[in-house]
């Protein structure tokens, strides 16, 4: 059984370690000889944790043996994000010149991680300043999509989700601006949630300044797995007061209210956006998947949708002007500076009143987002129009980037709002992975988890068995 624990998700592993089933350190070993068979094909993780995991699982079996009490990951190998902080290791974010920038604390999340008795096996890759729908980067190389090499694992969470694809862990710590962890999850055939603004407390003490108007409205921290079940124990974790992060929010995270039978807003494009097919056939047999679970679905538009995405990508990038724009400028690989490059040629640079008024108009549509919900408690949609991107398609191109940024509109429309947002795959089309998005109003990540459990369980679907062998 020890040779093949790697392929249990976490609820099923932290029940057998807590029974004394599985030792942590027969876990951890299993976990890391997976990381040692697969992580070089594709580069997932730059950096993996041998002796540091062994001997954090060696304590939480004393700790077992002690009877001491033990947090719902005990002994659950898990990896954090290159760009935030793991004391005693590097946030180098994917940057050669912060490949020394020692962190001497924990960021909230990863102290949340670790205070349920979770097993840090390595650090995942992404691109320089995590900028990118894509993940490559001058200090760690490119992490490769596990399913085709030619297109995108995703970003900038694409090391956390080629992992948790090929099995190298249950739970893979991301984060999301504009898609992140939705994107990445997509393109791999996983699981990932990007939670409600405030939900999740953040904080790096290796930053130098605190974060941005637009990071600190639109950004989240949150998990890739792959099961809906382990997003869930993951977010119950992760969500866990720290006093360091004042915007964070004390809301239940489950209301047991859930209204029946469930109403579900089937949302396939706008005017101008051309869907791929596989992506709308994703959308429908999704649709008739909850249908048959006793949901109500109605194909409806959300409300000021195009206003949505413009406020995202206008806000935030006139916001990266003033902010990462020096740094990309100073540190920046050469592929990042071309993407940003091409971001920024199509972004007005607005002047103090014009930020103002924009931020005004976006409380103006999330309150017609909300009323929308009233109605449609969870939206179904598309993670993107298109299907996986080519590699290095952001630095190709003006245009190319114009069409990158108009294909993302289902993912950076719910990062401008705030919103939690569900990535779950649905099967394979073309050997790629298909899935959709589930989304819901502020705090309401328990709707997203319901509707996503019925698309799982008839999906059938996970990505080890495609890519285990």
């Amino acid at each position: 059984m020890t040779d093949t624990l790697w392929r249990l998700e976490a609820t099923e592993l932290a029940t057998l370690i807590r029974r004394k089933e599985v030792s942590c350190i027969e876990a951890t070993r299993s976990m890391l000889a997976r990381i040692d068979d697969t992580n070089p094909k594709v580069n997932a993780l730059p950096i993996v944790l041998h002796e540091q995991a062994l001997a954090t699982a060696a304590e939480a079996d004393r700790a077992l043996e002690r009877g001491d009490a033990v947090g719902p990951l005990h002994g659950v190998p898990v990896t954090i994000k290159v760009n935030v902080d793991v004391a005693g290791g590097a946030t180098d974010g994917g940057i050669v010149a912060l490949k020394d920038l020692i962190a001497d604390s924990d960021a909230p999340v990863v102290a949340n991680l670790k205070r349920a008795g979770a097993v840090i096996v390595g650090r995942s890759n992404a691109p320089s300043f995590s900028l990118r729908w894509f993940t490559d980067n001058d200090l760690h190389g490119r992490t490769l999509n596990p399913w085709n090499v030619r297109v995108t694992p995703g970003g900038s969470s694409g090391g956390a989700a080629a992992a948790a694809a090929l099995g190298m862990g249950p739970i893979h710590h991301g984060n999301d601006l504009g898609g992140s962890i939705r994107y990445p999850a997509w393109a791999c055939g996983v699981v990932g949630l990007r939670p409600t603004v405030g939900r999740v407390p953040a904080f790096n003490g290796t930053s130098k300044e605190d974060r941005t108007i637009t990071n600190t409205l639109m950004a989240v921290q949150g998990p890739l797995t792959r099961s809906v079940a382990d997003a869930r124990l993951a977010l119950q974790v992760m969500a866990q007061r720290d006093a360091r992060d004042p915007v964070w929010v004390p809301a239940p995270l489950d209301d047991s209210a859930l209204r029946q039978p469930l109403r579900v807003a089937l949302f396939k494009g706008v005017a101008g956006a051309k869907a791929h097919p596989s992506n709308i056939a994703a959308l429908e047999q999704a649709a008739q998947w909850l249908q048959a679970a006793g949901c109500i679905v109605e194909e409806v538009a959300p409300p000021r949708f195009d206003e949505a995405a413009d406020l995202w990508r206008h806000l935030l990038h006139d916001d990266l002007r003033r902010g990462a724009g020096p740094a990309i400028e100073a540190l920046g690989d050469a592929a990042v500076k071309a993407s940003f490059a091409f971001i920024m040629a199509g972004a007005p640079n607005w002047d103090r009143d014009q930020f103002l008024s924009a931020l005004q108009r976006r409380l103006t549509v999330a309150r017609a987002w909300s009323l929308f919900f009233e109605a449609h408690p969870v939206l179904l949609m598309p993670i993107s129009w298109e299907r996986q991107f080519p590699i290095d398609d952001d630095t190709r191109s003006q245009e190319r980037m114009e069409q990158i940024l108009a294909a993302q509109t289902p993912l950076t429309t719910i990062a401008a709002l705030g919103l939690p947002g569900l990535s779950v795959p649905t099967g394979v089309a073309d050997g790629l992975p298909v899935g959709v998005q589930l989304c819901a109003t502020r705090f309401r990540e328990d709707l997203c988890f319901a509707a996503g459990e019925i698309i799982e369980r008839a999906a059938g679907f996970s990505s080890l068995d495609h890519l285990a062998a």
